[in-house]
């Protein structure tokens, strides 16, 4: 009886431990934020010497030649091509002709009860259940219902609490737990 109650004690406590996340809210794929890692195709019309990809740095800018330092993290597609084009209207070229696009986008993770923990190239349409596919598939101690993903945004993480389904942005990690029972 004395084991069966130290069993019991043990499983409310490990109840106690569990956090309460909230479920992930859906995002706005239109205000995609760019920042590190994200690989940009940047055309200058008639300037074949300065179209090409660009990589976020580490420090959330773009290296551009003949303006330097561009501050991206932070900024849509949008607003880092209305960056660039003030920037080489400064005494560079009059009207300048610029496109932009994301032509990778930073990576994700998986970590915890997975077969291959890492990172991963993400890919349009990504839910957790693919991103655990990615990386081999659930461990025989993967808790496979209750997962959770850290979300970056705007210089604050948070973790939030997920589902087989729950769609995944570039940079997100999903963390699956060892299961109790």
């Amino acid at each position: 009886m004395r084991g069966l109650l130290a069993i019991f004690g043990c499983v409310l406590a490990l109840a106690a431990c569990s956090s309460n996340l909230q479920p992930l809210p859906t995002t706005d794929n239109s205000s995609y934020l760019l920042d590190s890692g994200d690989q940009l195709h940047i055309i200058v019309y008639n300037e074949d010497s300065l179209s090409t990809d660009y990589l976020v740095g580490d420090n959330g800018t773009v290296s551009f030649p003949m303006v330097g330092e561009l501050k991206a993290r932070g900024l849509t597609v949008d607003q880092f091509r209305q960056e660039l084009y003030n920037a080489l209207r400064k005494g560079i070229f009059v009207n300048p002709g610029i496109s932009v696009e994301v032509s990778q986008y930073r990576p994700f993770y998986v970590v915890g009860e997975v077969s291959k923990p890492g990172q991963y190239p993400y890919a349009a349409g990504l839910n957790v259940l693919t991103a655990v596919a990615v990386a081999g598939g659930f461990t025989v101690r993967a808790d496979t219902d209750q997962m959770t993903v850290v979300r970056t945004a705007r210089g604050k993480s948070a973790e939030w609490s997920a589902g087989r389904l729950t769609e995944l942005r570039p940079g997100d990690v999903v963390v699956v737990r060892e299961r109790f029972f």
